[in-house]
């Protein structure tokens, strides 16, 4: 148990510069209060005194601003930030070294018994009113952005901003490997936008380059078929694009950027 307690300070002092002593953190951080009573609300849970377990929890809420369900489980190190509004639900699991701040939801979205809340994965960090809901999990390493709204699964080192919450970087592809090349081809970043904000001509330039590429490649089996046909069919040469006829996309992405 000691062991433990000295983890969860030591974690309000590696990722809090305002911590300065240990007396202060143990009287002045309701993040960490609300987390031990809840580890004491959690074991009363699961030795089957619910109703005590529940109402522990409530007096926590009381006193911190912060509602953990004592049915979730939480791993080591978990440091909520500030804290008030912090809601985590019943069947919750979330792993060890995450950070919450302040307003964060991890909720459910069904009132149907079973799984109806998310799992965080280990090293996760939560923005300030970022609310996280269903049953499905967010991967290790991710970072869900300030008043995110995030409904769906987010992959292993992730970041998710945005409501409805959207990937903004993620682990690269196949087909960004495809649409890499065919940026290339037309000599401009088409998703110098797409990367970083929710721009709908850069969606749309997406779909366009993902349509051009199927294209290219049905083009490409129909001349190996001519050539089958007959030996004397020669593949032209495509005309190659002049980098500048695209200058005034990129001076549009830079105002919106």
């Amino acid at each position: 148990m000691f062991r433990h307690l000295r983890e969860d300070i030591n974690s309000v002092f590696h990722r809090d510069p305002a911590a300065r002593n240990t007396f202060e953190v143990l009287t002045n951080y309701p993040g960490l209060h609300a987390l031990l009573i809840h580890r004491f609300s959690h074991w009363l849970w699961n030795a089957g005194l619910k109703w005590l377990a529940r109402t522990i929890s409530t007096l926590a809420r009381w006193f911190t601003g912060i509602e953990i369900h004592p049915g979730a489980t939480i791993g080591r190190r978990f440091f909520i930030d500030h804290g008030m509004g912090v809601v985590i639900g019943e069947t919750t699991i979330i792993g060890d070294d995450v950070t919450l701040y302040q307003g964060v939801t991890l909720g459910g979205t069904s009132w149907n018994k079973g799984k109806r809340h998310p799992t965080i994965g280990n090293g996760v960090v939560v923005g300030a009113g970022a609310k996280i809901l269903g049953p499905f999990e967010v991967g290790e390493g991710a970072k869900v952005g300030s008043n995110s709204v995030v409904t769906k699964a987010v992959p292993a080192g992730a970041t998710v901003v945005g409501i409805p919450g959207r990937i903004i970087v993620k682990q690269k592809t196949e087909d960004d490997a495809r649409r890499k090349v065919m940026e290339e081809r037309m000599g401009f970043d088409a998703y110098g936008v797409t990367e970083e904000m929710p721009d709908p001509v850069a969606r749309s330039m997406r779909a366009l380059l993902d349509h051009m590429h199927a294209v290219d490649d049905r083009i490409e089996i129909m001349c190996k078929a001519l050539r089958k046909v007959n030996s004397e069919y020669q593949n032209g040469e495509l005309p190659v694009l002049d980098e500048g006829d695209f200058d005034c996309v990129r001076d549009e992405s830079e105002e919106r950027g």
